[in-house]
């Protein structure tokens, strides 16, 4: 069973709005999920994302692939708890 975190779409028609989820690389994109440890807004200017990086960290260390978009979700949260 290979398990990616990927974003899963909830919003409405020209309002997206997504979460980060860990799934099963087989399950369909809206489908069942192991676990939501996020969510994006694209639509919304500034800090457009939340992400529970404890458990990000958690599944990228148990072998879990994260997408592109959401690895530079990674990298931006990492470098903001940097600074913090």
């Amino acid at each position: 069973m290979s398990v990616k975190i990927r974003m899963k779409r909830i919003g409405a028609k020209n309002t997206p709005v997504f979460r980060i989820v860990v799934a099963d690389s087989r399950s369909p994109r809206d489908g069942k999920c192991i676990e939501e440890i996020g969510t994006y807004q694209p639509l919304k200017k500034g800090d457009n994302y939340t992400l529970n990086l404890d458990r990000a960290d958690y599944w990228v260390s148990k072998g879990a692939q994260p997408s592109d978009t959401v690895a530079s979700f990674l990298r931006k949260a990492k470098k903001a708890a940097a600074v913090a």
